[in-house]
């Protein structure tokens, strides 16, 4: 293992950067303490880094995907109103959401007796678990089943299986 010091394109000066076509005019800055992982995955680009005021930061692509410090507001009201409307979710199938943070929302809600995590990217799974371990703590859950490969594809065999189904997908 070398002992190089980790760089990446978008932190300069101590300094993360978020900037892109999809927010003209703006960017998102986060002052860095450290980087604590940097691969190109078979699909993205994935960061880790520890930033000063919130906590491990997982970015893809460029675009900040969660951050210790506030991702429960993001995880939790993408799964709690889905599954306080169903009447008997048993049956959840999580889309993305490779961090695992819906994943651990969703196993709170005690009728489920299956979650199904499916994610085209096995890295931030890995990486996930690694360095944000407060949201990946759901993959020990033996409720907990993780399939890699795309969503689409994974439907095609399940038609009319899942309770409810929740897309945690990156931006466009």
């Amino acid at each position: 293992m070398s002992s190089a010091k980790l760089t990446h394109p978008n932190i300069s000066n101590g300094w993360f950067r978020e900037s892109g076509a999809m927010w003209p005019g703006q960017s998102m800055n986060i002052e860095v303490n450290q980087i604590l992982h940097v691969e190109k995955s078979k699909f993205q680009d994935v960061l880790v880094f520890e930033s000063k005021t919130y906590g491990n930061v997982l970015v893809l692509d460029g675009v900040i995907q969660v951050t210790e410090r506030d991702e429960f507001s993001y995880q939790e009201m993408i799964v709690h109103p889905a599954l306080f409307s169903h009447p008997n979710p048993e049956r959840v199938l999580v889309i993305g959401g490779g961090d695992g943070g819906v994943l651990r929302e969703v196993i709170k809600h005690p009728q489920v007796k299956e979650a199904v995590l499916c994610d085209i990217d096995e890295s931030v799974i890995r990486v996930s678990k690694q360095f944000l371990p407060n949201m990946s703590v759901s993959y020990a859950d033996p409720k907990v089943s993780v399939h890699i490969g795309d969503g689409f594809d994974f439907l095609q065999n399940k038609r009319d299986y899942f309770d409810v189904i929740i897309t945690d997908s990156s931006d466009p």
